[in-house]
């Protein structure tokens, strides 16, 4: 009679032929689309990635007893590993008022994202783990701090392949400058390259060595014979499922250089779409060329857009550790109209409901001040920090969770960089915790082993 270790034989036997039987076939065809977990809220997700550190402070989470008591010492006890020297209080210099039926408080640096406020659910209690950019820039986007773990865009498009047959699945526009960290931050890891973020620049012509140097027809020669000697290959060595994802990335090149200038050609949107973007001012053109080429891909089909934020009369995106007025003005009259563009468009076009849009840097900046006089500035800061989203299922209108007095902790409903990712992958028809892949010995996921659903932030 057949023992209970033989059952246990035969049905991790059968596990495993199911898991090599999938991994076949996403090999070859990596992009496919796929069963979500659940049903999804949402079906795309464009990430607009403020690198350098927004200063919550100035920006969705006003402090007046901050203002009131600026210039004095900070009461609290802080971190060990808290970057700031300074302990002195720095109030915010930018004024706040309420916007939207909401009431939702916004400082002056954004008032074309404010008057979109009843859309944005704004999580006030944000926390992340590392104060230093490249570790911080992993961290947010792959939920470790080391350089080599699969960025979110990655998981997505690993869970759900792309609705695009003629673009990848993840695509990062850039707009001048790669943050701290390089193409890794938007690389795939240990999951199959298939995955990794395809770099788009904010030009003419987005992937570079794109124009075809030959005829179409003698292309479509060139693939048909690699696919025989692929086959010939196949008959002497085996492997199928590598050669077939082979010959699937040669076919999806082939096709990108008729759609990506296609793409990238903008002449037929309307001017009034033009002026909505700002791309009629040299101050919003270069972010909002890339707002709007975000909606084109989201319109053809990519699942995974992620926009970095651009390097404006040379400050370092928003890592203003000093001139924190002129630098913060400064990148948010960059960004703020294009970002607002951006959401009107979606939704008059009837894609935001369908599309997660969230708006993050890699974390915070201290409510206390760096340096002196009229160059002053803040310092890095992960205890506390703000982002917003939009669209896909969340709460429009909301206000969620809240930091101390100050500004420097959170006092409610903390909301970890792993409960954000976690909840991305919710609304995404994703389960965080079965969304897995075999690396160095066990299960890996996105979210660690941590991560819970942050589910009052869902409509």
């Amino acid at each position: 009679m057949p023992s209970r270790r033989h059952f246990l034989q035969l049905a991790a036997a059968a596990l495993h032929a199911e898991y090599a039987a999938a991994e076949t076939s996403r090999a070859i065809a990596p992009l496919a689309e796929r069963k979500p977990h659940q049903t999804p809220r949402a079906k795309a997700m464009i990430f607009l990635f403020m690198d350098g550190g927004v200063s919550h402070v100035d920006s969705f989470d006003p402090k007046p007893r901050l203002q009131r008591e600026t210039g004095q010492p900070l009461p609290l006890a802080r971190p060990k590993l808290v970057r700031a020297d300074s302990s002195i209080l720095l109030g915010s210099p930018f004024s706040f008022r309420k916007y939207g039926a909401c009431g939702a408080d916004v400082s002056e640096l954004f008032p074309h994202v404010g008057a979109r406020a009843d859309d944005l659910c704004i999580v006030r209690s944000m926390a992340a783990d590392h104060s230093e950019h490249t570790a911080a820039n992993y961290f947010m986007h792959s939920g470790s701090g080391l350089q080599g773990r699969p960025s979110m865009g990655s998981w997505v498009t690993f869970g759900l392949g792309s609705p695009s047959r003629n673009l990848p699945g993840y695509v990062v526009l850039d707009n001048s400058m790669i943050p701290p960290g390089g193409l890794d931050i938007f690389g795939s890891g240990f999951l199959p390259a298939s995955y990794q973020g395809s770099l788009f620049r904010n030009a003419p012509q987005p992937v570079a060595d794109l124009a075809p140097s030959e005829t179409p027809e003698r292309q479509r020669a060139k693939m048909d014979l690699r696919r025989q000697l692929d086959r010939g290959a196949l008959t002497r060595f085996g492997q199928a499922s590598q050669m077939e994802a082979a010959v699937a990335n040669y076919e999806l090149a082939f096709r990108m250089q008729s759609a990506v200038p296609e793409l990238a050609d903008i002449s037929g949107e309307t001017a009034a779409t033009r002026r909505l973007y700002g791309l009629d001012d040299p101050q919003t053109e270069e972010f909002g060329r890339s707002c709007l080429l975000a909606r084109r891909l989201i319109e053809r089909g990519v699942r995974f857009v992620e926009l970095l934020s651009p390097k404006r009369d040379g400050f370092d995106r928003w890592d203003q550790h000093a001139n924190l007025k002129t630098g913060h003005a400064t990148n948010a009259r960059a960004t703020d109209k294009p970002i607002a563009g951006l959401l009107a468009d979606l939704k008059t076009r009837g894609l935001l409901d369908s599309t997660l849009v969230l708006w993050s840097g890699e974390f915070g900046r201290t409510p206390t001040a760096q340096g002196s006089g009229d160059a002053i500035g803040r310092d890095h800061h992960p205890y506390a920090f703000t982002c917003w989203l939009a669209g896909g299922g969340v709460k429009g209108g909301l206000t969620y969770g809240a930091t101390d007095e100050y500004g420097f902790y959170v006092a409610e409903n903390r909301v970890h960089v792993h409960d954000l990712h976690a909840t991305v992958l919710h609304l995404l028809g994703l389960d965080h915790k079965q969304l897995t892949y075999p690396f160095s010995g066990r299960q890996v996921r996105l979210t660690d082993v941590h991560g819970e659903i942050v589910r009052p932030l869902l409509a």
